[in-house]
């Protein structure tokens, strides 16, 4: 029983989702229970021979709203049955889809080569600023950069305690010695 009522009540309201490609027309026979749906489908014309070529050379000179209008035919012919395609619309809708143009375009010749000489020549500027700027610099080393003086700056270090913890154990002096009187004038 339960499984009769199941069965008529799934018949009864069984629907059908309309897609865009399809018009459906829902007739009544004079039974409620029977629902008879036909389906019609719309017929696409193929896209004319004049239109499709030499697309390839055609696309990028062609405004985006004709290269729109193009595709949109092309995507709605494909909804059909492939069989009833022309060559020349599948090799059409391939190179719209897949072909080399925008984001996919291949380089303008000689950017490579452009690319190669700018960096070479930007390699070559900061090497010419940076040896400049060393050539023309001060070439003294800095006195704090002593061996005495890192030696000085240690001792300064231990005695004020500035590591209470652990203690301070002196840092790694990495310099070398700096010439004979360096300090005096210091010292006045």
């Amino acid at each position: 029983m339960l499984r009769s009522s199941l069965i008529r009540a799934s018949t009864s309201s069984a629907a059908v989702i309309p897609s865009a490609a399809t018009r459906q027309a829902v007739r009544f026979s004079r039974p409620a229970s029977l629902v008879c749906i036909k389906q019609q489908s719309r017929k696409v014309h193929a896209v004319s021979n004049p239109t499709l070529a030499n697309i390839e050379k055609r696309w990028e000179d062609m405004p985006p709203q004709e290269q729109a209008d193009l595709w949109m035919t092309l995507r709605d012919r494909m909804k059909a049955d492939w069989n009833e395609l022309t060559l020349q619309e599948k090799k059409a809708a391939y190179w719209i889809a897949f072909g080399p143009h925008g984001p996919r375009a291949l380089p303008p010749p000689g950017e490579t080569t452009k690319v190669v000489l700018y960096t070479f020549l930007g390699v070559v500027a900061s090497g010419v600023l940076f040896w400049g700027t060393r050539y023309f610099a001060n070439n003294e080393v800095p006195r704090t950069m002593t061996k005495e003086w890192q030696e000085a700056s240690e001792e300064y270090l231990k005695a004020q305690g500035s590591e209470p913890i652990t203690g301070y154990k002196g840092m790694l002096v990495q310099s070398k010695p700096g010439p004979k009187g360096q300090f005096d004038e210091d010292d006045e």
